[in-house]
């Protein structure tokens, strides 16, 4: 498991912030689809959800790393921000988007990928969206990830190569987007 330092992850995004570049594609991404509520799965430091919130979204986060959730709790202690092992979740109640951005699949312990997916796909309602961007070239790709949704009930309804909709081409990046197979 990789460890993290809050403060000093967030800080790259803040100053990229700064110098002007776009730091919140994923948020625009998922804005688009116009969800009442979100999971932001391996929600890290809270940027992607705590921009979510601010455009008028229920967010809950949700991360295994104490020090990414401490940034995000004092970023933004409005939210709810739970400690968990993505691969064991449960929190009682679906949502209408979950969303797993920056790389999440890659970094839970190889093989435990299938139990991600599973446990996020819970946590779906009915006529709502998994999203996930990762890259493909860290030895996770769309294959597994697309036999793991699956498995867990989800079928493909589109794929983009970025968080800007440009077309999948085969590149080291994918954004995906599942539903329930019952909701199709």
């Amino acid at each position: 498991m990789t460890a993290w330092e809050g403060d000093e992850y967030q800080a790259r995004f803040d100053r990229l912030a700064a110098a002007g570049a776009e730091v919140h594609g994923e948020a625009d991404f998922v804005h688009a689809l116009a969800p009442t509520s979100v999971l932001d799965a391996g929600c890290g430091t809270g940027r992607v959800g705590i921009e979510l919130a601010r455009r008028g979204i229920e967010v809950v986060g949700a991360d295994v790393d104490r020090s990414m959730l401490a940034t995000a709790r004092r970023a933004a202690p409005e939210l709810t921000w739970v400690e968990a092992d993505l691969t064991e979740l449960d929190l009682g109640r679906t949502f209408a988007l979950v969303l797993l951005a920056g790389n999440v699949p890659l970094f839970t312990p190889p093989g435990t990928q299938p139990a991600l997916v599973a446990r996020c796909a819970a946590h779906v309602a009915r006529g709502g969206h998994l999203v996930a961007g990762f890259s493909l070239d860290r030895g996770y790709g769309l294959e597994a990830w697309d036999a793991d949704c699956a498995a867990a009930g989800l079928g493909l309804v589109e794929r983009f190569a970025t968080w800007s909709r440009d077309p999948s081409s085969g590149g080291d990046y994918a954004v995906s987007v599942h539903t329930p197979a019952r909701s199709r």
